[in-house]
Formats: structure tokens, C-alpha cells, sequence
């Protein structure tokens, strides 16, 4: 019996992508594939000192030695000329950050393809893997989908899934999700496998995080605030007005939401079901501390209400 096994030849890619999340993907294809152009957003200014620094995907894309192109426009004239000069066979767009002119989908022989953090259609949007988390999904993956007009509307050509720990974070879950993709995308680019249309009207919509989501609401259940506070690590976080709580974990006890049941090592506070346990705090322009420290520090007792 002779096995027969077709292997795509190798592939010329322009990859858009621009954090973390899209660098085991450019490993991936970068084993395999020509990678024509590397393209990310520009610089941004981070950290304390505000110094500009270079998006992830252009550290990595240097270090393999890639030719870079950071546009302010995607739109621009000039870029989509230098993309067309490329004549790739495919583009690959991972958390690249903006939307893409119809004009550079249409350049590539293959069209574009997208690593989208979720089960499509279940959370298309900007924020997958902080949504799936915040509405305590038990379950989400990775799509492979085709780049088309509409907001991750595509069809999709493979699907890959994975549980979401009870007390997963997100960094733990998108590094996780990020290689996942980067295999997945790869084995999609050796077989290209059938496309198959999503469900749209099963579509749900993960929209941008705003800061202000971060604003700790006493009267939830416990278990959202905690699925909120998985969701929302490391940006931007629960906060009180006066409080980071930069470690919170279930705990035990009832009582008017907001109201310190009690202070030890931690500080147990009820909410509108249940109660949370905050072992870590941070007052504004202080370091993180246990959280019994910071709360005997602000001369709180069990029975006031979290301020």
C-alpha cells in the first residue's frame, strides 16, 4: 500500500500582527514559509519613563532577521504599492489592532487569514479572551478564519478548543490560546482545508475593555466580581475609588453588599451574593501590601464598608 502525503510548498507571507499574542504565530509560519514583510503599529511610548518601545511582533521579527514596516496608515498609498511589489501568496493578520482596507485584502494571491482568539461566531470583537473569561465561559479556543469585509465574519477553516481554568487569568489563558493559534494556523497553511461559513446569528460581540469597567460594584455576585477580576488582569484591573485590589479570591460570609465581614491576613467583604476575599491591596502612590496591612493602616474595622 503506498501512502500519498501532498505538502503545500512553501508560502510567501505578508504577516500583520503587533503584541504578544501574534509571536508564536510569526514563529510558526517563519519555520516553514518566506516571510516577505513583517508589519506592526508604530512605537509606542511604555513604562515609567514613557520611552518609546517597539511592539512585540517587531522585537521578534528582528531577532529572525525579517524586514519590518510599521505604518501610521494601513490606508496609505505608498505601503499598499510596497505590498503590491511583494506579490505574496497569502497575508496572515494576528491582533494587529486596526481594520483592514478591502484594497489590502485583495492584494494577496489567497487573500488574508486571521488567528482570532475564540470559538467563532462566539465573541468577534477586540476583547475575546477578557469576555469569554468575565461571562465565566468554562471553554473557549482558537479560529482560523478568512478575512472578509465585516468584523470576524469570515468563514472559518479549522477550530481548536481549550478549557478555561476556574481561576485562569488572562495572560495565563491568551499565552496558552497564542500557541495554540500559531499550530494551528500552520497545519491550515499544509492542508488548507475547506471553508466553512459561521453561524451568524449565534454571533456574540466582545467589545473594547474601557478603564472605567474596572470600577468595583459590591452589589454583583461574588462570582462575577471574581470573573471579572480573572478577566481584567492585568488591565485595568478592580479598583475602588481609593483601592487596587491586586489579588481577591472567593470567600466566605453574608451581609449588606460593600461590608467588611473581616480583617486578618486579608479582608473579607460581602457582596450582593456571597463574599470576596482581598489578600492584596495597593493604596494610590504605595506599594501592593497584604491586605489586613493596608486596611489596619486606614484605621478600617469589620462592619464599616469598603471605601
Amino acid at each position: 500500500m503506498t501512502v500519498h502525503v501532498h505538502l503545500r510548498a512553501n508560502m510567501r507571507i505578508v504577516f500583520l500582527g503587533t503584541p504578544d499574542f501574534a509571536v508564536p504565530t510569526l514563529d510558526a509560519l517563519a519555520r516553514e514559509h518566506e516571510i516577505a514583510l513583517v508589519v506592526a503599529q508604530p512605537d509606542k511610548p511604555a513604562g515609567r519613563g514613557m520611552k518609546m518601545q517597539a511592539p512585540a511582533v517587531v522585537v521578534r521579527a528582528r531577532e529572525l532577521g525579517l524586514s519590518t514596516a510599521q505604518p501610521p496608515k494601513v490606508r496609505d498609498e505608498a505601503f499598499l504599492g510596497e505590498i503590491e511589489k511583494l506579490q505574496p501568496d497569502v497575508g496572515i493578520v494576528v491582533a494587529y489592532g486596526k481594520i483592514l482596507p478591502q484594497r489590502l485584502l485583495d492584494i494577496p494571491r489567497r487573500g488574508f487569514l486571521n488567528v482570532h482568539a475564540s470559538v467563532l461566531p462566539r465573541w468577534r470583537g477586540a476583547a475575546p479572551i477578557q469576555r469569554a473569561i468575565e461571562a465565566g465561559d468554562l471553554t473557549t479556543g482558537v479560529t482560523i478564519m478568512r478575512v472578509d469585509a465585516e468584523l470576524d465574519h469570515g468563514p472559518m477553516l479549522a477550530v481548536e478548543t481549550t478549557e478555561i481554568g476556574r481561576d485562569e487569568r488572562t495572560p495565563s489563558l491568551s499565552k496558552r490560546l497564542a500557541e495554540i493559534g500559531g499550530e494551528a494556523l500552520a497545519n491550515v497553511l499544509r492542508e488548507w482545508p475547506a471553508e466553512i461559513e459561521q453561524e451568524h446569528d449565534r454571533a456574540t460581540y466582545a467589545a473594547k475593555i474601557d478603564k472605567q469597567e474596572g470600577a468595583i460594584r459590591w452589589e454583583q455576585p461574588a462570582k462575577q466580581i471574581y470573573d471579572r477580576f480573572r478577566a481584567f488582569d492585568p488591565w485595568p484591573g478592580l479598583f475602588t475609588p481609593e483601592l487596587k485590589l491586586v489579588d481577591i479570591k472567593p470567600g466566605d460570609g453574608l451581609g449588606a453588599p460593600g461590608t467588611i465581614l473581616r480583617i486578618d491576613d486579608g479582608v473579607t467583604v460581602a457582596t450582593g451574593d456571597g463574599a470576596i476575599r482581598i489578600l492584596t491591596m495597593q493604596r494610590p502612590g504605595k506599594n501592593r501590601a497584604p491586605a489586613g496591612e493596608v486596611a489596619r493602616a486606614m484605621s478600617l474595622r469589620s462592619g464599616d464598608r469598603m471605601p
